[in-house]
């Protein structure tokens, strides 16, 4: 009773640490425990309280996010984005050179075809980032797990930024190739511009929670294995098994896009009211658009695509070209060029 007459007239903080440390004491077992220990430790807690602000002992829920945003100021943040863009230029513009020396295949290519590998190689690396992204935001507890309205960090900022200089890179390289070689997939130009409308938005909210943004990255998980299958479809590896296993694991992970586009809705769902109150209205109706035609038209579609080409390898992104066999450069004639970068 003494220990409860000493906790009862202590402010709420103090109260709370004080009985989570009381409770710590009795429940050791095996051990001797007495009144003594539990007041001593006690009161030394209470001595570090008294020290301390009070209005500052329990912050806001907002708090913490604030105060990490404001690790990132403007300055910081274009000079991420502009890493981020510099970065993916340089593993585009690495992979020409490294292709070049290296790949017999590469250097029989058209121009068009060229550009379309090195810009393969680009997007498989940045979709190895956004694996990890969004693996670790869906699997480890983080702010961004446990509030995912407003949850952020500061690897989540990171990863947000250069994601958004890699859409930069990733838009200005496919409008250039649209405008050099007279093509213009009206499709991927709408997915391109959802990602960096997205993204880029999202950069300017102090406010908006990182785990919906991170687990979208995730659905780049498929970006490597279609990357190996084009280059390999290409050097005439088509009928190898090395090909055919990278094939279905690609499908497989087609598959786990459409099912992280349904965790995507139920999550989205549980947590209506408090994403409409920390995502602006621009952000969702670019979200919730881009998650539709995601959901029920690119999802479906390229995985069928990915599935037939399992069984039927042709170059699909290229005028339906067929894979050359093994050793032998493809013909060299114009085709349509319809490129695809999921």
């Amino acid at each position: 009773m003494n220990l409860l007459h000493l906790i009862l007239p202590l402010p709420s903080p103090a109260m709370r640490a004080l009985q989570c440390l009381c409770c710590a004491c009795l429940q050791k077992k095996n051990k001797e425990v007495t009144g003594t220990s539990c007041i001593d430790q006690a009161a030394e807690l209470l001595r570090v309280l008294s020290t301390m602000d009070p209005g500052q002992q329990l912050p806001p829920p907002e708090a913490t996010t604030k105060a990490i945003a404001e690790y990132f100021p403007w300055n910081v943040r274009f000079q991420l984005i502009g890493l981020g863009f510099a970065f993916y230029a340089l593993v585009f513009l690495l992979a020409h050179f490294l292709s070049s020396t290296l790949s017999p295949t590469y250097n029989c290519l058209q121009a068009k075809e060229k550009v379309f590998w090195n810009l393969a190689a680009t997007r498989a690396v940045f979709g190895i980032q956004s694996s990890v992204a969004g693996l670790k935001a869906l699997t480890q507890d983080s702010r961004l797990s446990r509030n995912i309205a407003s949850g952020q960090e500061d690897w989540s900022w990171f990863n947000m930024l250069t994601a958004t200089g890699f859409f930069v890179f990733e838009n200005a390289a496919f409008h250039a190739y649209s405008f050099v070689f007279g093509s213009l997939d009206l499709a991927l130009a709408t997915h391109h511009f959802f990602a960096l409308a997205g993204y880029g938005g999202g950069v300017m909210s102090d406010s908006m929670g990182h785990f919906v943004p991170m687990v979208v990255l995730l659905l780049e998980m498929s970006t490597p294995f279609t990357c190996i299958s084009w280059m390999l479809l290409k050097a005439g590896w088509a009928r190898s098994m090395f090909w055919k296993a990278n094939q279905w694991v690609m499908i497989h992970m087609f598959h786990c896009r459409i099912v992280l586009t349904y965790y995507l809705w139920w999550t989205s769902i549980n947590n209506w009211e408090v994403i409409n109150k920390h995502f602006p209205l621009a952000l969702r109706i670019i979200f919730f658009v881009g998650l539709l035609l995601l959901t029920f038209i690119m999802n479906p579609f390229w995985t069928y695509k990915k599935t037939m080409q399992l069984f039927n390898p042709v170059d699909w992104n290229f005028g339906n070209k067929p894979a050359p066999e093994n050793n032998q450069t493809e013909d060299q004639a114009d085709v349509t060029v319809k490129p695809h970068a999921s």
